[in-house]
């Protein structure tokens, strides 16, 4: 045996020796440093023979010694080292045999990654092999971090001038210098008359001469094409002629499939996928897919359409929304025949046309016969070549990804290869059919393809400027309608109520309002809950560390700028009130020790203020102070009391009728007509007489001034200040005669995540969904409207209303929301119609026939934002069957089933009253084996 030794070591000598060796070398990683692959089968025989357990040789370097629980020392000493189920052999042309990885392998179940050193000291234990190095590179966004690329970059090299094509294996950190030595070497050519180029789709996109970049800087992608140019050293020209879009005469350039297929580079956790149902049948199509060309895949006589995807690494999100698009009909059909002459290469919003000929051939793979699993490798490098936001293996939000497809799609295939410059008019009056043909002209006339044939629809918005009323209206395109669900709609709002006049205690009540609304809707609604009377009005305040933080008293203050943990009281204040200030009662409790370093009484404060208002043309005196702050605090006094002597309740208005109620889920407010326990605003303070309270003012000069004192002096108010600051100090003794505890608990405006039973109990309806989608509501801060007549930009109110649906209705729920920086999930459970989805009502264009529509996909999606899962639960229309596409698992699904909490997005398609013609798009299997001719 290769590397074997005349001493053979006990178990617990070899695995003292691998874990100094572990514990020396872990620490100190760097890149250029290589790894090892050791399948995971023969490193757990070999953690039973030393007694450890699996996570002993951690990636990292770290070494661990925990033992299993079933004893391990009588079993065998493995035998030679055998990586043969990582590896497959390929043989090129000259005969030459290269090992390569299998795909789809998974880091921690297929295999594990050594350190040089465990590995050499096992290697000479045990030998055998292949032996599988590989580097540790830099990687993220910072360069900083290091991985070990387990697959390095898989390119595939054209040589020009012999049409002769080789495949080679290269670092992505690797330069353009080091790929142009290699291709030379490779075809045996002179380096001073070969350039490289960034081929693909038969065009040479970009020369490759920047030698010091690296191929990962030049968004090189695994399974590229490189075009090897040789100049002709007699002209300085090209040895072979090449076309206008950069293809030879000769044919021999044809970009052909890649040979094989495999993950991208990743880090020292490659792949660290598991799905829900688990990675065995995942593992049992790890080597599924070989060599393939345009007609090559594997037909076995089954049904067409029921072909999964393999996962390459959390890629669940992209096959989910993939799989409902090739299950399109339409879009079946179109990609299905031949669809290249209608390819726009000069749209430079496109991706030169690159996107739709990889989605094309993935859907042809797709809907052939045979159920054999494919790897959506060529397309996910194509992906990440034009959206880098999607490359790597990190979870994404599937529908982000299907907005992204649906337009580059449209724009690979825009059959307007020149727009033209449309100015759109405003309506001004016209009818609405008039105006809203002229803009889906307009539309037409610049955007023209299969999606938006079946995808593309038109909405009316109207804008209404709150300052001059200016009504503006458009007729906007849409690809898909983006639901809010109930929650997300409506937000629940406490507010504790105050009253300035003594007639009742305060209570927290709970309204109902608009996510997006404003301040005059939380006031509105409080109005409405509190029965306010018609001469007065609610004084909004948001309270922090126990005072006054503001007064909301513009109306058009966002609700979204008050947080759930946020704190708010409203205040019965008169109506017509001129010239006034408002007195505001801070409360302080005394505290042993709090004061000075003497340990005297020192005062913090607590509570919640109260607030009243003082008009600035009458002479205000102390005592008149001391009456507002009796009376403002007479609610709160305690029966009977006597723990305060020289306090006179004789004339306190009590109002213990006038308790706050509540009804049903929501708390509403309401006052009696106690009109002998309330008094008027307007009322004479000085008719009613009580004793002093322990009070304290904050003059003009910020000193305070002794409230029970000089009851006949006058007050002066400051000029510069709209409020007057009055300190209640609570002793013990006095805190015996009232109850503050009114004033102690006030609520957050909501506590997140509290749902009422009643609301749990209903499930929403797609139908709300739609009809919150259509509600008027204002625009938020950050995307206010220009009006054309103010000459400003305006928080304008905005209603949308359907006015020309397609044909494939695509809905998204959108259930990701967030809460200050936080991003929460909602499974709110959505009753939406698998058959006759009516949605007539909602539109604006009362020309429109019937349009009823029918669900024949969804994506799904489970678990939480880290760990979510994707799937789709899709219809064959020619079965007339559900299935359920998990990856590379297809299972028969029932009807029933199709509805749960995780649907995510919705695929409606139009139902015709022509039967015949509403089945067009579906396949039997007899059209299948014509796929690929």
């Amino acid at each position: 045996m290769a590397g074997s030794v005349a001493v053979q070591l006990t178990p617990e000598e070899e695995k003292q020796i691998i874990r100094e060796i572990t514990t020396a070398s872990g620490a100190h990683t760097k890149a250029g440093d290589t790894f090892y692959l050791i399948t995971q089968r023969w490193w757990q025989d070999w953690l039973k023979y030393v007694n450890q357990s699996q996570t002993s040789v951690m990636n990292d370097g770290s070494f661990s010694d925990h033992h299993n629980s079933v004893g391990s020392s009588a079993s065998a000493r493995p035998r030679c080292i055998e990586n043969s189920d990582l590896i497959y052999e390929t043989e090129s042309e000259d005969s030459a045999k290269t090992i390569e990885l299998q795909d789809t392998l998974v880091e921690g179940t297929d295999y594990i990654l050594l350190p040089e050193g465990v590995w050499n000291q096992l290697y000479s234990w045990y030998g055998g092999g292949p032996v599988l190095a590989r580097k540790v590179i830099d990687s993220g966004l910072s360069q900083t971090e290091l991985s070990v690329e387990v697959y390095p970059l898989r390119l595939q090299l054209h040589l020009m001038s012999k049409g002769d094509r080789s495949t080679i294996r290269i670092s992505k950190k690797e330069t353009i210098g080091e790929l142009h030595r290699r291709a030379c070497e490779m075809f045996d050519l002179k380096t001073k008359q070969v350039y490289i180029w960034d081929y693909f789709s038969c065009q040479r996109h970009a020369l490759m001469n920047d030698m010091e970049k690296t191929l990962d800087a030049a968004n090189i992608q695994m399974d590229q094409d490189i075009l090897v140019e040789v100049l002709n050293s007699e002209t300085g020209g090209c040895a072979s002629p090449v076309q206008e879009n950069g293809s030879a005469d000769n044919g021999a350039l044809a970009v052909a499939a890649s040979q094989s297929s495999s993950l991208p580079a990743g880090g020292l956790y490659v792949n660290k996928y598991s799905s829900r149902n688990g990675n065995s049948e995942l593992l049992q199509n790890a080597n599924v897919e070989k060599a393939y060309g345009p007609s090559g895949v594997s037909t076995r006589g089954s049904s067409c359409g029921l072909t999964g995807l393999l996962n390459l690494g959390n890629t669940c999100f992209m096959n989910s929304a993939i799989q409902c698009l090739v299950h399109t009909p339409e879009f079946a059909r179109y990609f299905r025949d031949d669809y290249h002459q209608e390819i726009n290469r000069q749209n430079p919003l496109g991706m030169v046309g690159e996107l739709a000929l990889a989605f094309g051939e993935l859907l042809r793979k797709l809907w052939a016969p045979g159920r054999t699993p494919v790897a959506p490798r060529s397309f996910k490098a194509k992906l990440a070549r034009f959206a880098p936001q999607f490359s790597g293996c990190s979870q994404h939000d599937s529908q982000e990804l299907l907005a992204f497809l649906l337009d580059g799609l449209h724009e690979d295939l825009n059959r307007v290869k020149h727009k033209p410059y449309i100015k759109s008019r405003d309506a001004d009056g016209r009818p609405d059919e008039e105006v809203a043909d002229e803009y889906w002209a307009n539309h037409i006339a610049r955007n023209d393809s299969i999606i938006v044939d079946v995808c593309q629809g038109q909405y009316k918005s109207t804008l209404v400027c709150p300052a001059c009323n200016k009504v503006s209206v458009t007729f906007d395109p849409f690809m898909y309608l983006s639901l809010p669900l109930q929650s997300t709609i409506t937000r629940s709002m406490t507010v504790t109520v105050f009253t300035c006049d003594g007639s009742a205690l305060p209570a927290a009540c709970t309204v109902s309002v608009s996510k997006q609304g404003r301040c005059r809707d939380l006031i509105q609604a409080l109005s409405n809950a509190c029965s306010l009377q018609l001469n007065e009005k609610l004084l909004l305040a948001e309270i922090r560390g126990h005072l006054i933080y503001r007064f909301l008293e513009d109306p058009l203050i966002s609700l979204s700028s008050i947080k759930d943990d946020d704190h708010l009281a409203a205040y019965k204040i008169p109506k017509i009130l001129k010239k006034t200030k408002f007195l505001q009662l801070i409360h302080r409790r005394g505290e042993q020790g709090a004061g000075n370093s003497q340990g005297t009484m020192g005062w913090k404060p607590y509570g919640t203020p109260l607030v009243s208002p003082i008009s600035c043309d009458e002479t205000i005196t102390r005592g008149d102070i001391q009456l507002m702050v009796n009376k403002m605090l007479s609610p709160m006094l305690r029966k009977n009391s006597t723990e305060y002597p020289g306090i006179n309740c004789s004339n306190a208005p009590m109002a213990t009728s006038n308790q706050f109620h509540a009804t049903g889920s929501t708390e509403f407010c309401s006052d009696s007509d106690g009109a002998n326990a309330r008094q008027s605003y307007s009322g004479s303070l000085k008719s009613v007489t009580f004793h002093k309270l322990p009070l304290q003012l904050v003059d003009e000069n910020n000193a305070c001034i002794d409230l029970t004192v000089g009851e006949d002096k006058v007050v002066k108010l400051s000029s510069s200040s709209m409020s007057i600051l009055v300190f209640a100090d609570w002793s013990q003794k006095l805190l015996g005669s009232y109850d503050t505890s009114h004033l102690e608990t006030l609520p957050e405006v909501c506590k997140y995540g509290h749902v009422n039973k009643k609301a749990r109990s209903e499930p929403l309806s797609l139908y709300t969904c739609l009809e919150a989608f259509l509600r008027e509501e204002p625009l938020v801060p950050e995307d206010m409207w220009y009006c054309p007549q103010c000459k400003e930009r305006r928080q304008a109110s905005k209603k949308l209303d359907l006015w020309r649906l397609p044909e494939v209705l695509v809905i998204h729920l959108k259930r990701f929301s967030y809460s200050r920086s936080i991003k929460h999930k909602l499974d709110t459970f959505v009753n939406f119609p698998i058959h006759d989805f009516d949605v007539t009502s909602y539109i604006a264009n009362k020309n429109t026939p019937h349009q009823i529509y029918e669900l024949y996909a969804l994506t799904n999606h489970y678990g939480g934002m880290g760990s979510g899962h994707y799937t789709a639960h899709i219809k064959l229309l020619n079965e007339n069957r559900w299935y359920n596409f998990d990856d590379s698992h297809i299972s028969v699904i029932n009807e029933d089933d199709v509805k749960s909490a995780a649907a995510y997005v919705l695929f409606y398609r139009r139902v015709h009253s022509d039967k015949s013609s509403a089945s067009n798009g579906a396949y039997s299997t007899g059209e299948c084996q014509n796929y690929h001719n």
